[in-house]
């Protein structure tokens, strides 16, 4: 591992510089130190314990092994059974063999994945797995494992499948952590989501600039700022190469009137997270939207998404459900 020889030479790193150098919270070092003896072999009365080079190799091992997925009583065994550390991230044939091992030995309810996924052949990661790997890395704050866990996650299962599968399940897991546990962890949540957006937006291809086909806006209602999943919408969108423009969160009616004479959009997307922040005339309005010159004249595909958007249906709106929808529906309005 990268630096672990000057911890002889400095004496030994104190826990907090440990925490830093690997991004994982100080109280989970402790906490893996008291049950699973993942620490400072060391210890001087009086003095704070330090970890020597042996000891940061056996926390980079059982580090790598958390972030595929291994619970941590089972990566800690495994870390102690075998000293000899890649770098992280980097898991060997023994690893993988470990994890399988350990995956095995969960209740079957919990790793049986569905028989479509076994008669197809070879599939990227059990997205349970991935979920439990990608919440505790954001839980430690580890941001370098987060990332790239998201582009392994994105990679392996395609945008719309991560998006659904496993990004959701896992930003709603760190969200009901943090409510359960008095608000501890936000600062997790916020990290995870800071990290979700921007594997999103590398995602998101460059469409040509001089292209002539009419563009699809995408805009949170006026009062809404939860702009994650238009931004993977934007990036699903974006990988088909379809022209976007992007609002983001609460745009004003009066701003998204505008926008919509501005760009002269095919379709528009309004997201609303929550039902009191939905708005039902803004929609209507924005469907009845006209420009250009008289004989031909032309009108935007509205489509409403998101949970804030409940029955009765928008007359004149479409009610797409899911990311897939949205995307198949918004191709299929750019292809007529």
């Amino acid at each position: 591992m990268e630096g672990t020889d000057d911890a002889p030479r400095l004496g030994g790193l104190t826990t907090g510089a440990v925490a830093r150098r690997f991004g994982v919270a100080p109280t989970t070092l402790r906490s893996w130190d008291r049950r699973y003896g993942i620490g400072p072999a060391a210890h001087e009365d009086g003095k704070h314990r330090r970890w020597d080079t042996a000891d940061l190799a056996l926390l980079e091992r059982m580090c790598a092994l958390t972030d595929a997925g291994v619970p941590p009583a089972e990566a800690a065994r495994v870390a102690a059974e075998a000293p000899a550390v890649p770098k992280r991230g980097n898991l060997g044939a023994q690893d993988a063999q470990h994890i399988s091992s350990a995956r095995r030995a969960a209740p079957a309810a919990r790793r049986s994945p569905p028989r479509d996924r076994i008669e197809s052949g070879p599939q990227p990661g059990d997205p349970q797995v991935e979920c439990k790997g990608l919440a505790r890395a954001a839980l430690r704050l580890d941001a370098q494992a987060v990332d790239r866990m998201l582009e392994a996650v994105i990679t392996g299962h395609g945008l719309v499948e991560a998006w659904t599968e496993v990004l959701v399940p896992t930003l709603r897991a760190v969200g009901r952590k943090w409510e359960s546990s008095g608000e501890r962890y936000i600062e997790a949540e916020h990290l995870l989501s800071w990290h979700v957006s921007s594997a999103l937006h590398r995602r998101q291809a460059v469409t040509d600039e001089t292209s002539t086909a009419e563009p699809v806006v995408l805009a949170c209602v006026p009062g809404d700022i939860h702009t994650l999943p238009l931004e993977a919408l934007s990036a699903a969108l974006g990988e088909r190469g379809l022209p976007v423009r992007m609002f983001g969160a609460a745009l004003p009616a009066e701003s998204l009137l505008a926008a919509v004479r501005r760009t002269g959009p095919r379709a528009v997307v309004l997201w609303a997270q929550s039902r009191p922040s939905s708005s039902r005339p803004l929609a209507q309005h924005v469907a009845q939207m006209t420009w250009g010159v008289r004989g031909a004249r032309r009108q935007p595909v509205v489509l409403t998404v998101g949970p804030g958007w409940t029955k009765p249906l928008v007359p004149g709106v479409l009610r797409p459900l899911g990311l897939q929808e949205a995307v198949d529906t918004i191709a299929a309005v750019l292809d007529a």
